[in-house]
């Protein structure tokens, strides 16, 4: 992206590509007022900022392109902090065309992916972190991550990280005056309220570390592999779960040759459901294919369900195609043993047929074993809790921090990594402009999220991701 052309007037879609019933063009620049009035039926230069106009667009022939209603946004009040003008016209897309070029003969430029965000950030309308949060509200695609990327563009993450500075600023401006005394031998930072101070700030920077295994799923999705030997109902339970017939149920062992892939929001959650092949060691040659990749999405998954024939009981299970509850859950400790970053669950199913009934069995009867029916229903009220528990933790995407962005993931490792050495550095009595040093590194590291350390390549590679018109 090239900043040198900050001070154009720039244009672009800002609705979705295609034919609707209305599209938005916006303009943003010194000359969005008088652009936008040299194409519009009445001068928009001396009204007040936030009103609306309704007009006509003429080419500059006289021909009328389209009846529109302009929106007028004045410098200072805009979400770019510069005169925008934002054009409501019929979705045509010719129309939008017209539009178009008729406003870039007037002396606009189409706008380059990102450029009215990163005007936003340049004109100090938002910090860096805030700015990429708009990004992710608007690829959000459930309630939770509207939640994380709404509290983050509000900036409830930037003015944490700001007073985290702050504080360390502080610090780091002592021992730093220290050292202007040095012959002098005086000490302005107790030590140890500074050793209180980092650790309290690594708690915290560690802490959100953590929150971006969550972060990202909420982000992306949380990959959910059923998995189970043949006719223990996985499919039956994918149905449940979504509510409709998508995969096909048969008494027949071997139905699902292939993977299956669904989303279902559950309580805010995107949830990508994954239905594999049942796993058996006799398979015929295109079912085995099928195996092999269901193998591969538990590899990929982050929850993993196991179905088993709760039916079935350890004594007349022998010779039976279908797990049992028992044989489910070593193959799961075994698989946990495998992947300990991921977490399993045995799934007891078909619990309205079996022959035992055991009161104490409805609901989570174990952290890892839960009977239910995918037939009638029964216990997925329960299954969707532990889904829902496994991907939440502790965390509350109403008042906790939840990271989402790679980089400033990148940045937090780097912040944790240089308040260790500062920490280290007090512990064994290391001198203080070592230990200013760390601190400072920690502060920029910190200042690379909001921005308030920034490089025009960081800014380019950040806003050249986004959508073109935002």
């Amino acid at each position: 992206m090239n900043h040198s052309l900050s001070s154009d007037t720039i244009c672009a879609l800002s609705t979705a590509q295609g034919m609707g019933a209305i599209a938005v063009i916006r303009v943003s620049g010194k000359r969005a007022l008088e652009i936008g009035s040299s194409v519009f039926s009445k001068s928009l230069e001396d009204v007040a900022s936030h009103s609306a106009h309704f007009g006509r667009i003429r080419t500059v022939a006289g021909e009328i392109i389209d009846e529109v209603l302009i929106t007028v946004l004045r410098e200072g009040q805009s979400f770019t902090g510069e005169h925008t003008i934002e054009i409501a016209c019929h979705g045509s897309q010719f129309i939008q065309q017209q539009i178009l070029q008729l406003l870039l003969e007037r002396g606009c430029r189409m706008a380059e992916p990102g450029e009215f965000t990163m005007r936003a950030f340049m004109n100090g309308r938002m910090d860096l972190s805030q700015a990429e949060a708009v990004a992710d509200l608007i690829a959000s695609e459930s309630k939770r991550a509207h939640e994380v990327a709404m509290k983050q563009m509000r900036g409830g993450f930037s003015n944490e990280l700001k007073d985290l500075r702050e504080k360390l600023i502080n610090f780091a401006s002592l021992v730093e005056l220290e050292l202007d005394f040095a012959e002098e031998d005086v000490e302005f930072a107790d030590r140890t309220q500074l050793n209180q101070l980092i650790i309290e700030v690594l708690n915290y920077v560690q802490r959100l570390i953590q929150s971006f295994a969550l972060g990202n799923v909420l982000k992306n999705g949380v990959p959910v592999a059923i998995v189970g030997a043949p006719n223990t109902g996985k499919s039956t339970l994918l149905n449940q779960l979504l509510g409709e017939e998508r995969a096909i149920v048969s008494n027949i062992a071997g139905t699902t040759r292939d993977v299956i892939e669904e989303t279902l929001n559950i309580d805010g959650i995107l949830f990508r459901l994954i239905d594999t092949a049942g796993i058996r060691e006799d398979a015929e040659a295109i079912e085995a294919l099928g195996i092999e990749r269901s193998h591969q999405k538990i590899k990929q998954a982050q929850l993993v369900l196991i179905m088993s024939d709760y039916s079935q009981t350890a004594s007349n299970s022998e010779g039976h195609q279908s797990m049992n509850e028992l044989e489910a859950t070593d193959w799961s400790n075994r698989l946990a043993e495998q992947f300990p970053d991921k977490h399993f669950l045995v799934v007891g199913n078909k619990a309205d047929l079996r022959a035992t009934k055991d009161p104490s069995t409805s609901g989570l009867s174990t952290t890892s074993f839960l009977p239910i029916s995918a037939k009638t229903g029964a216990g997925m009220d329960e299954l969707k809790k532990w889904l829902v528990d496994q991907v939440m933790g502790d965390f509350n995407t109403q008042t906790d921090t939840i990271v989402t962005n790679a980089r400033h993931l990148d940045a937090l490792h780097k912040t944790a990594e240089s308040l260790e050495k500062a920490k280290w550095g007090l512990d064994t009595n290391v001198t203080g402009d070592f230990v200013a040093m760390d601190i400072r590194q920690a502060m920029f590291e910190l200042g690379t999220i909001t921005g308030d350390i920034s490089t025009e390549d960081l800014l380019g590679n950040i806003f050249s991701k986004f959508c073109i018109g935002k």
